[in-house]
C-alpha cells in the first residue's frame, strides 16, 4: 500500500492500534539541509504494510505520530539513530519503546553491527534488492522499483524480529540488550547543543583565547544552520572558522583577509555576526574560557597485554556467539591494561559476567591461555 492522503492513512493507523509491535523505517534526504527532510515513513505488521507519503501535499500525518508515540507498541527499527533523530524532530519525543535489531543481532551470533539485507539473509534466506539505497527520494513520482525496496525494509524485519526474540528468549539472552535499548531513549542522543559544536574543529596547539572564539564561532554557525536549515558548510566552512579562530579578527578590513571566507559574506550581515562573536570570545573572562583536556601521552609497554585480552575476547565472542565489539572495543582494552579501575562497559553487567571478570583475572596474573588442538584454553592459575 502507498498512501499519500490523509483519510487512507487515519484508517491504516487505525488498523494497528494495539498491536504489540510495528517495523518502521524511513527514507529521508538531508545534502542541503541542516535538518533530515523526511520524505517516507514504512510501516508493517501482520498484513499490514505501507510506504506513507511524508511529502504529500496536505497529509496529516498526526495520526502516524500517535501510533509511534504509543508507549504500549514496540518500534522495531534496525540501525534506529537516524529514524529516531527525525521521530524526535517531528514529535519533540523518542518513540519508546524502541528495539533495534541490528544491536539485538550481535548477541545472537549474527555478526558486527550486520547490515539489513545480511540479516535478512541470513535468518530468512531472502535476497534484498538494495539498488535503491541511494536515490533522492524528494523527487516524485517515485518508481515501482523504490516502492517495493522501500516496502521490503519492514516487511522482512517482521520475521527477523520474532526470529531474534526467539533467540534471545531461548538463550536467556534479552536482559543483555534492554540497557542497550534503553539508552536509544535518551533524547540528548539525537541533539547538538550549540556551545559544544567546537569541540568537532581542531586547532593545532590552540591557546585557551582561541578556543574561547573558537567556542562562539561554532555557536554562531551551528545556530544559524539551525535556523537557516543550511549544512553547517554552506553557513561557513571549519577551515574558514579554524583561520578566523587563530588569527582572531576585530575590523572588517582584517575579516576581508580570511582566505576562506567570501568577501560578499565578510561585507555582509554574515561579517557583523562573525566580528560579533570573535568580540565574545575575547571578552570571555578566564575562568569561563574552555580547556582541552591535556594530551596524555600514549601508553606504550602494554601492547603484550593488550594482545593476550583480545585472545581471550575473541575466545569467549566465539564461544557465546556474542560480537567482539558488542563485548569490549579496543579502547575498552588498551584501558584495562593501562588503568587499575576503569569504568567501561565490559566492567558492568553481563559483559563483566562473560569477558569483564576475567580479564581482571588476565591482567593480575590469575589467568592464563595456552595453545591446544589448534585453538585457545583458557586456564586458572593458582595463587603461589
Amino acid at each position: 500500500m502507498f498512501i499519500t492522503d490523509s483519510e487512507t492513512l487515519a484508517v491504516f493507523c487505525t488498523a494497528l492500534q494495539g498491536v504489540p509491535y510495528l517495523a518502521v523505517d524511513t527514507e529521508f534526504v538531508r545534502e542541503r539541509t541542516y535538518f533530515p527532510v523526511l520524505c517516507l515513513v514504512q510501516v508493517a505488521h501482520g498484513g499490514h504494510a505501507a510506504v506513507i507519503d511524508a511529502l504529500a501535499p496536505g497529509i496529516d500525518l498526526a495520526p502516524l505520530w500517535a501510533l509511534l508515540t504509543d508507549r504500549g507498541i514496540v518500534k522495531v527499527i534496525h540501525a534506529a539513530t537516524q529514524d529516531l533523530e527525525i521521530f524526535l524532530q517531528h514529535t519533540g519525543q523518542v518513540p519508546a519503546p524502541v528495539f533495534d535489531t541490528q544491536i539485538a543481532a550481535t548477541v545472537c551470533d549474527l555478526g558486527e553491527q550486520p547490515g539489513y539485507a545480511r540479516l535478512v539473509e541470513s535468518i530468512l534466506g531472502i535476497h534484498v534488492d538494495k539498488a535503491s539505497q541511494v536515490t533522492d527520494w524528494s523527487l516524485r513520482p517515485l518508481t515501482d522499483r523504490q516502492l517495493e525496496y522501500a516496502l521490503a525494509d519492514v516487511v522482512h524485519l517482521c520475521p527477523v524480529y520474532e526470529k531474534i526474540q526467539d533467540r534471545l528468549q531461548q538463550s536467556g539472552r534479552a536482559a543483555w540488550v534492554a540497557e542497550d535499548m534503553h539508552e536509544l531513549l535518551d533524547p540528548r542522543r539525537y541533539r547538538v547543543e550549540p556551545r559544544e559544536a567546537w569541540r568537532r574543529v581542531k586547532l593545532r596547539r590552540p591557546k585557551r583565547r582561541m578556543l574561547s572564539v573558537l567556542r562562539e564561532l561554532c555557536a554562531w554557525r551551528e545556530e544559524t544552520a539551525m535556523a537557516r536549515d543550511l549544512p553547517r558548510s554552506w553557513v561557513l566552512k571549519d577551515e574558514a572558522i579554524v583561520e578566523i579562530a587563530q588569527n582572531m579578527p576585530t575590523t572588517r578590513d582584517a575579516l576581508l583577509r580570511v582566505r576562506k571566507l567570501a568577501a560578499g559574506n565578510a561585507r555582509g550581515p554574515d561579517g557583523d555576526a562573525i566580528l560579533a562573536a570573535v568580540a565574545r570570545g575575547l571578552a570571555c573572562p578566564p575562568e569561563a574560557m574552555p580547556v582541552l583536556p591535556e594530551a596524555a601521552a600514549a601508553p606504550t609497554g602494554h601492547e603484550n597485554l593488550v594482545a593476550l585480552l583480545q585472545a581471550l575476547l575473541r575466545v569467549r565472542s566465539e564461544e557465546h556467539g556474542v560480537a567482539m565489539r558488542m563485548l569490549a572495543t579496543r579502547e575498552d582494552l588498551d584501558l584495562l591494561a593501562t588503568e587499575e579501575a576503569p569504568d567501561i562497559p565490559c566492567l558492568h553487567g553481563w559483559r563483566r559476567r562473560l569477558f569483564g571478570d576475567e580479564a581482571l583475572l588476565l591482567r593480575s596474573g590469575r589467568l592464563g591461555l595456552t595453545g591446544r588442538a589448534g585453538g585457545v584454553e583458557v586456564f586458572e592459575i593458582a595463587p603461589d
